[in-house]
């Protein structure tokens, strides 16, 4: 139910947003706009200026009088603009026997229908870009200056993948990196698709060796991929009643040490605690700047009461600030750097570099998505927003049938005509590019569920 709501939240968000481009445009157009639609299929409710606030289906022949019917519909999947004298997936082509009127889409010029075409992409661009604006101007960019690699577990995705603890990375495919983010950014993100080459120190001793794909995990919400070096599990909360609390733990402890064993990750943490039932342990914590010695023994279930929020750094940190005008300019270039991104998998995809299924996702993946980030807090929400934003945006201007790249070369071809294309061939273009549409759509979802 949580993946659910958050699914029909985000598409619901990013599906208003991009019809909103296109139904503004056709009104400064002075196109005749005769749905605004969230969603597919059956119609629940709605308001027009003519039969006001009404539930289900309207009347086939219920005329607008050219006011915009407002409906949201069954399947939050999508959404449309239904505007006059456009041959668009609705396939309502009643219009062709009559003369082009004054506030049809084709009788527009060419730049007014472009315009009404690209309006839902800009809408989605200017979505992301001021997302992305808001969260470098009020939070700033996070920065850990160090390269160098923390505790690495025996048979763990990292260790498997090459790296080992104390590792001190200086390049990804040849690009040098002087910090985590940088690292983690060119390794995880710019190699998608790919298996990134890594340069890295070992024990004085220069190294560089590919990294497997399959090693980096998609998701790193149970555990992540790579900790950097001086990370500490810190507790973020005390159960009441349980042997941590009559131990004298507190939130915000650092843990240091467990009988002996030096401790960097919440991983390590759980497993010692859980291998001990019924065992002292002596265990060291970091609280106000003073080391604190603690005893505690874990019940029979080899848990002691303490939930493992975040971690601790020990070394250098910082945040990148920017002004109000050096944001938007941040958020352009983060723009741009993920749209090279998203080409660069499809041509992957394309030439059959990577599979299509770890490049795209439908809707279970978004809904899950959606929840983990939401559950991250709202600026991990807000940056997979704008990431879908922008994606949409990308996707949508492809030159496919039915799609608004689909109708703008189509709006293209005729201004160099200089005359309309038959209505009954677009009819038949949107069909087909409708159908493979809904069948990639289809292979997307099953995909989804099956694929992973």
């Amino acid at each position: 139910m949580q993946e659910t709501l958050y699914f029909i939240i985000t598409v619901g968000i990013l599906v208003f947003v991009h019809e909103l481009g296109h139904f503004l445009a056709a009104k400064a157009t002075k196109m005749r706009t005769d749905a605004f639609a969230i969603g597919f299929g059956y119609r629940l409710f709605g308001w027009n200026k003519i039969s006001g606030f009404s539930f289900g289906n309207l009347p086939k022949d219920f005329d607008t009088q050219g006011y915009t019917d407002y409906r949201l519909n069954l399947l939050p999947l999508g959404g449309y603009v239904k505007i006059a004298g456009m041959v668009d997936e609705s396939n309502d082509t009643t219009f062709a026997n009559n003369e082009p009127q004054p506030w049809e889409f084709r009788a527009k010029p060419v730049l007014s229908k472009i315009f009404v075409i690209t309006a839902g992409v800009l809408m989605n661009l200017l979505l992301t870009v001021l997302v992305f604006w808001g969260i470098n101007y009020f939070n700033g960019k996070p920065v850990t200056y160090t390269t160098k690699i923390g505790i690495v577990e025996t048979s763990s995705l990292a260790d498997s993948a090459g790296f080992k603890s104390g590792d001190v990375v200086s390049k990804v495919n040849g690009k040098s990196v002087d910090t985590w983010e940088g690292f983690r950014e060119e390794l995880i993100i710019n190699s998608m698709g790919s298996d990134p080459v890594v340069t890295l120190n070992r024990d004085d001793e220069e190294l560089t060796f590919v990294v497997d794909r399959k090693f980096i995990p998609k998701d790193e919400t149970t555990q992540p991929f790579l900790l950097p070096s001086g990370m500490r599990p810190l507790i973020g909360d005390i159960a009441p009643g349980l042997p941590a609390e009559a131990a004298g733990f507190k939130p915000n402890d650092i843990i240091l040490n467990i009988d002996g064993t030096e401790i960097f990750s919440a991983p390590q943490t759980t497993s010692i605690i859980s291998s001990s039932p019924g065992k002292n342990l002596n265990i060291t914590v970091l609280r106000d700047k003073d080391t604190v010695n603690l005893a505690v023994v874990p019940g029979t279930d080899g848990k002691i009461g303490i939930v493992l929020a975040a971690y601790h750094f020990e070394g250098k940190q910082g945040t990148i600030s920017y002004g109000f005008f050096g944001s938007f300019s941040q958020s352009f270039s983060d723009v741009g750097k993920f749209t090279v991104l998203t080409f660069t998998m499809l041509k992957r995809v394309i030439t059959g570099q990577m599979e299509f299924g770890k490049a795209f996702g439908g809707p279970v993946k978004i809904a899950q998505y959606a929840a983990r980030s939401a559950d991250s807090g709202m600026l991990t929400f807000l940056h997979f927003l704008a990431m879908l934003s922008l994606s949409l945006a990308i996707l949508n201007i492809l030159p496919f049938p039915v799609l608004d790249g689909g109708h703008l070369v189509i709006i293209i071809i005729e201004g160099f005509m200089k005359r309309e294309i038959s209505i009954k061939v677009k009819s038949i273009i949107m069909n087909a590019g409708l159908y493979l549409l809904l069948a990639l759509m289809a292979f997307v979802i099953y995909n989804d569920i099956f694929g992973r």
